[in-house]
């Protein structure tokens, strides 16, 4: 029986780059599993601030309300006394005076109560602008976040850059939405 040889030549270096080929590849998974977890992290910190800045446009809103509401209070108050001034007059009778600076300080009490309502309605749309831009930034890291598994999943590290590039784009409204 003759015995075979098994061709040893080339092997050690076929393992050599089959070794140095899965170094690569894990020092790649570890830098696309740390990008995702710091993708995370940034959505959470958007996410939880984009929550903060809708509940304060809708809490805005309401206070703005209350206070239209208390200006159309003030206004009927006025309108009555009006009613009864004219009434007095029609009767060729003579209004109090208390009534007339009544009417006068109701107008000068809607003018303070309208700006303040008026405040707080500019108020309720910053919030909201800044609420829409940080959901953009949540949207933008959430996708960035996908590709990264994606690029995982399917070892193509264009989706990995591609995932930085999104990742870039939330990172600029998550900036923008905090200046």
């Amino acid at each position: 029986m003759e015995e075979q040889e098994v061709p040893l030549e080339g092997l050690e270096e076929k393992i050599d780059d089959i070794a140095e080929h899965e170094a690569k590849q894990s020092r790649w998974t570890f830098w696309v599993a740390l990008s995702t977890a710091l993708l995370a992290v940034f959505a959470a910190i958007a996410g939880l601030l984009s929550s903060h800045h809708s509940d304060e446009a809708l809490i805005e809103q309401i206070r703005a309300s209350d206070q239209w509401a208390f200006y159309q209070a003030k206004g009927v108050k006025s309108e009555i006394l009006q009613t009864k001034v004219a009434l007095l007059l029609a009767e060729s009778k003579t209004p109090s005076a208390e009534d007339i600076k009544k009417i006068a300080a109701y107008a000068e009490d809607q003018k303070s109560i309208k700006q303040i309502a008026e405040e707080r309605e500019k108020r309720s749309e910053i919030h909201q602008k800044a609420h829409m831009t940080f959901a953009r930034s949540v949207t933008l890291f959430q996708i960035a976040i996908a590709l990264s598994a994606i690029s995982i999943l399917t070892r193509r590290k264009a989706l990995w850059f591609g995932s930085l590039g999104m990742a870039a784009v939330g990172a600029f409204f998550l900036v923008q939405a905090l200046l």
